[in-house]
């Protein structure tokens, strides 16, 4: 049995963000997380779809600094480096079928939204930086939390079955509350209203799927265009520019196909007609990556639950409280969907967090 005054459970941003702290303020910690990587949702991939520095953004991509103060600030704390999302040149619009893609202008370039470099995951890296491996535990999911005396008991099922226990004072649940609620059992059970809310909080990201065609250059720059394009034909409905600040070049869409058609057509016959349409939208170049990628997210068990499979938007900001009855003052929620500020964002997770471990910094 392992013990420790905090147990955050996720090794998102948010959880890494907590353990920072908490690691600042010399509170002892463990993070437990189910994936064997840190990052949750956060996800930056070479052209082989594995874990890299220099990476494409399979999860969250972008920031606002002038709107996400909280992750303005992060970004400024660790020294990260950032760039603006290329928007310079003609928007592609395609509206029907039957009606080839049209080019526009932009009156004035969008330059309000930024992208690290090295990836959303350059993040990840710097917060994590500071934490001793020995307090990290991957491979390993919390399958049960119980409340005893002056500590919380917590179930963790290993990679290969296996099951130990940790005891902790207290813990942050750094995880969507919906995935909480779907995948941790409780005992006292949490009140009805407690996990009615947790249930109706939907996941960002999680019914969404992004495409990536990887290229030898960035040709549509070349051709005047920005890289991005609309659609109401699909399978893409959103595209972007993304080419990586080292100079990689690649273009990403957003998946209109929904989860349970994405899952019967296939991953192949998915990309394929994902490549056709970038040939429409940008010319015979399009039709010749180096690599494609498809993350498609409700297809991750530690993202999606089925409730999420049905799409759904950014969770709604509210006042009334995460965790109530015997459980209130012992489990504190830290996913990014429980912000008072934009929830379901890389800031939000930053502002949960940063709410989560207050009382710790306080004393």
């Amino acid at each position: 049995m392992k013990s420790c005054e905090v147990a955050v459970v996720g090794a998102g941003l948010a959880g890494l963000y907590a353990a920072w702290a908490l690691n600042a303020a010399g509170i002892d910690f463990l993070v437990v997380e189910a994936r064997n990587r840190l990052g949750g949702r956060i996800f930056s991939a070479d052209a082989s779809g594995q874990p890299s520095d220099d990476g494409f953004d399979l999860g969250p991509s972008w920031y606002w600094p002038a709107m996400q103060p909280a992750m303005a600030s992060l970004i400024s704390d660790f020294g990260l480096q950032s760039f603006a999302q290329n928007s310079e040149g003609d928007v592609v619009f395609e509206r029907m079928s039957r009606e080839g893609p049209q080019r526009y202008s932009p009156q004035m370039p969008d330059q309000s939204s930024m992208r690290l470099s090295g990836g959303t995951a350059a993040a990840v890296r710097a917060v994590s930086r500071e934490l001793s491996a020995e307090r990290i535990l991957l491979g390993s999911k919390v399958t049960a939390m119980s409340l005893g005396g002056s500590s919380v008991r917590l179930t963790v099922q290993g990679d290969g079955g296996e099951t130990t226990t940790i005891e902790a004072r207290h813990v942050i649940a750094a995880l969507p509350p919906r995935l909480l609620e779907a995948s941790v059992t409780f005992d006292p059970p949490q009140d009805d209203g407690t996990a009615k809310r947790w249930r109706d909080t939907a996941t960002w990201m999680a019914p969404h799927a992004k495409f990536f065609a990887i290229y030898d250059r960035p040709f549509w720059r070349t051709n005047g265009l920005s890289g991005t394009a609309q659609s109401m034909v699909g399978p893409l409905v959103e595209i972007h520019d993304a080419t990586t600040a080292s100079g990689k070049a690649a273009i990403f869409g957003f998946v209109g196909v929904p989860a349970g058609q994405r899952a019967t057509v296939g991953e192949g016959v998915l990309k394929a007609a994902c490549v056709s349409q970038l040939v429409r939208l940008f010319g015979p170049a399009a039709g010749d990556p180096v690599a494609t990628l498809l993350k498609d997210w409700a297809a991750d068990p530690l993202t999606a639950t089925v409730a999420d499979l049905v799409g759904g938007g950014h969770p709604a900001v509210l006042d009334d409280a995460w965790v109530t009855g015997p459980w209130n003052g012992r489990l504190s929620l830290a996913g990014s969907e429980t912000s008072p500020s934009e929830p379901g964002y890389l800031s939000g997770a930053v502002t949960a967090a940063r709410r989560a471990v207050s009382p710790y910094l306080s004393k």
